[in-house]
């Protein structure tokens, strides 16, 4: 064999030795990162129930799973960090009090002998690499889920509606529409697929800037699997429920089959059971209370809830029931606090006359109703059944004045 030809044999051996050494390399730090992102989701997630220390231990254990044995160490607890994501920046801030990011490296480091080895490259003396990944998770809020009209079944949007500008309508089923419906620039309706809309022929000529709103998207609508919960926790007065107006735990309990709204003294939290299979409430407005039962309810006309948490367990198609003039929140101009929350594990109808302001509510059964023409001004709507919504009104974005809503957080990467 020549010179010339050891020497090519060389070359031939490094170029041979780079190329597998490196697809070795690539194929760790896709582990790597696979395992960081993983781990970024599923930490964060942990954190939203638990504590920092609760968090950071079932993460590793996430870790652990996903490296195997022939990883070990890549992911330790140091490398797992709480903080906070500003997307503007675009930069991660560590602090342990933190439940909205999480940051995760992941790494094979000659520093604490974890390096990956090298195979061919040993030849020319590159026994190993550092290879490392990193990844960032943050919660936040899907726009329709915190306020807009959300549906697991159909929503019915019927006809001569407005929608301003960040309102948002979606269905994991189906949306209805007939005409004269108007949307503004900004305004979102939603479903899997845009074929799932079921409108006349002229539905985009009929209906103005609703072809520029339609989005295909699906919710995994989280809030639904809660409402039972925040039935149980509300009827033993759960402070993690309760709003911070309640300053009595103590349950006090309304018998019978109607009462006042004055019966009802704020800062308190009440039973209502009811004889007969259902309850009444009339009157005026009911401010700073939270109110527990079992029973089907009707609301008589006028009656209004400012600060006041309203839970039912039935689950009657009509649980929450209203023939008209029913107003859910202080009609304020999105200023904060005078919300009101429903929560049902029933039906709910307004027949006519509902107005939301600064409102939810929320329904394992279907939510029918008819809104006043200016009735609707920051208002959350979100059904585990269908929504057969109104006509003839203004449907306003707030993006205020509704801290009181029950929301649960989702997660992403964003690095």
């Amino acid at each position: 064999m020549t010179v010339l030809s050891i020497f090519w044999l060389c070359i031939l051996c490094a170029l041979g030795g780079i190329s597998l050494d490196m697809a070795h390399a690539y194929r760790a730090r896709t582990v790597l990162q696979r395992t960081a992102d993983s781990v970024a989701l599923g930490g964060l997630y942990q954190r939203s129930l638990a504590s920092q220390e609760e968090a950071r231990s079932k993460a590793l254990t996430l870790a652990a799973l996903n490296l195997g044995a022939t990883n070990a160490g890549a992911v330790t607890a140091g490398d797992i960090a709480f903080g906070t994501w500003d997307e503007e920046s675009r930069t991660f801030t560590e602090d342990p009090n933190a439940r909205t990011a999480l940051r995760v490296q992941a790494a094979h480091l000659a520093a604490r002998n974890t390096e990956l080895p090298t195979f061919l490259l040993r030849i020319i003396g590159q026994n190993s690499w550092d290879v490392a990944a990193e990844a960032v998770a943050e919660t936040y809020q899907p726009t329709c889920l915190r306020e807009g009209f959300i549906a697991e079944g159909t929503l019915d949007l019927q006809s001569n509606n407005l929608f301003t500008n960040g309102f948002c309508m979606h269905s994991n089923t189906a949306i209805s529409i007939n005409q004269n419906n108007t949307f503004e620039s900004g305004t979102i309706v939603s479903m899997p697929s845009t074929d799932l809309l079921d409108a006349p022929a002229s539905a985009f000529d009929k209906n103005e800037g609703l072809e520029e709103a339609l989005r295909e998207s699906f919710y995994n609508i989280r809030i639904l699997d809660r409402i039972e919960p925040i039935l149980t926790a509300l009827a033993s007065a759960d402070t993690e429920v309760l709003p911070d107006y309640v300053t009595d735990s103590t349950i006090k309990t309304i018998s019978g089959k109607s009462a006042d709204t004055s019966a009802f003294l704020p800062g308190h939290i009440y039973r209502i059971t009811c004889t007969g299979g259902k309850f009444t409430i009339s009157g005026g407005t009911m401010s700073q209370v939270a109110v527990i039962t079992s029973c089907p309810v009707t609301f008589g006309k006028g009656v209004a809830l400012e600060d006041v948490l309203f839970g039912t367990t039935s689950t009657d198609a009509q649980s929450i029931y209203a023939p008209s003039g029913l107003r859910l929140g202080r009609a304020d101009g999105c200023a904060e606090g005078g919300g009101a929350q429903i929560v049902t594990m029933g039906g709910v109808k307004v027949a006519s006359g509902l107005e939301l302001h600064g409102a939810q509510i929320l329904a394992m059964g279907d939510v029918n109703f008819e809104a006043n023409a200016d009735g609707i001004e920051g208002a959350s709507i979100i059904s585990a059944g269908n929504i057969d919504g109104t006509s003839n009104a203004t449907a306003g974005y707030c993006g205020a004045g509704m801290e009181d809503n029950f929301e649960l957080d989702y997660f992403r990467l964003v690095k």
